[in-house]
């Protein structure tokens, strides 16, 4: 029997990516099934506070098991900024907060702009359980976007030794690698894995 899951995310390309990495076995319900629910401020001052805060809400509104996350990348000469703040770094388009981060680190050698994904994933079951994990990817913001693939901050993260991806993808963004590179080591895919032990551990 399949797990049900209501995806608690109005940002299609999470949605998406989050399907793809589940994989069968799951049914997944899309927010439009539920056009009055409305989603809570993003109040907290983690990410893991943020996927709670979300995925409780759709929980107790839908009566359903709701998964929900929260990501960002935290950046090492900011101080692990942009953060808890990634979606809200600057106004207007993904475009224009990668402009904002490049800005920022105008000064900053080529090898001082160590960086990682972070994602919290939680569930929450209409009967208060909650599920959580999170997951990183260790990289470095490139000097300049590069590739067309992914959405976010991907063409300015470069993959390093220590993202844990092939040797041949080293020095490109997460941008430039297919979408099954970037499946093996995302900081969503890493988080996922553990929440979908943990799913078939409470089915």
């Amino acid at each position: 029997m399949p797990i049900q899951l209501l995806i608690a995310t109005a940002n299609t390309h999470k949605v998406e990516e989050i399907s793809g990495l589940l994989g069968e076995g799951y049914e997944l319900v899309s927010l439009r099934a539920f056009p009055d629910l409305e989603m809570p401020e993003e109040t907290g001052v983690t990410m893991a506070q943020n996927a709670r805060l979300k995925a409780q809400a759709c929980a107790g509104a839908s009566g359903l098991p709701a998964l929900a996350d929260d990501s960002g990348i935290e950046v090492d000469a900011l101080d692990g900024a942009p953060g808890v703040y990634s979606a809200r770094w600057a106004e207007g388009s993904d475009a224009d907060r990668i402009q904002a981060l490049l800005g920022k680190l105008a000064d900053v050698a080529e090898g001082a702009r160590g960086a990682r994904y972070r994602c919290a994933i939680c569930v929450a079951y209409p009967d208060g359980k909650l599920l959580e994990a999170e997951g990183t990817c260790e990289g470095r913001i490139a000097l300049e976007p590069r590739g067309e693939n992914g959405f976010g901050y991907d063409p300015i993260f470069e993959i390093t030794a220590e993202t844990g991806a092939p040797f041949a993808y080293e020095g490109r963004t997460m941008a430039q690698v297919p979408p099954e590179i970037k499946a093996q080591v995302s900081h969503r895919a890493r988080a996922l894995t553990q929440i979908k032990s943990l799913l078939h551990l409470n089915k």
